[in-house]
């Protein structure tokens, strides 16, 4: 059963492939920001660049990571949320060069929990941010990393 599952979802990723190579794929399918915040390279640019003005800070968000880092290539983060209304969550690094490390809008519907793995460059501040309601929300957490996962 699970080699089905995958030969299913290797031909779903292959067709829109081909489709995105057509052009027949809109740009907005593939991230559900701007340029602008995926190259911000500090947090107040990515912040104006998502839209944000002044995020609150959050009890209601919980941003799970390691306190340190062993290896910053791979850094697992889970952020969970009971914010109701829940559309976006985006974790941010304020020390790494692309300071968006991640955005996941979230249909409507769906619980506001996500979990991925992250670079992170050197000890730095990681910053989950939830969108709920149109207003944004905010947690961090300081990762200390012993070898850095971004290169120049």
């Amino acid at each position: 059963m699970e080699r089905r599952k995958a030969i299913k979802a290797g031909s779903g990723l292959g067709l829109l492939g081909v489709l995105a190579v057509l052009g027949l794929v809109p740009g907005s399918a593939w991230a559900g920001v701007g340029r602008a915040a995926l190259e911000a390279g500090n947090l107040s640019d990515a912040f104006d660049a998502l839209g944000v003005s002044i995020p609150e800070n959050s009890e209601l968000i919980t941003l799970t990571l390691p306190d340190v880092a062993e290896n910053g290539a791979v850094v697992p983060v889970t952020v969970e949320s009971s914010l109701a209304h829940i559309e976006q969550i985006s974790i941010l690094v304020d020390k790494n060069i692309n300071v968006l490390a991640a955005n996941f809008v979230i249909p409507k519907g769906v619980a506001g929990f996500i979990t991925t793995r992250i670079k992170i460059g050197q000890t730095a501040i990681v910053v989950a941010l939830v969108k709920a309601d149109g207003k944004f929300y905010r947690a961090s957490k300081t990762v200390q990393v012993t070898q850095g996962g971004c290169s120049a």
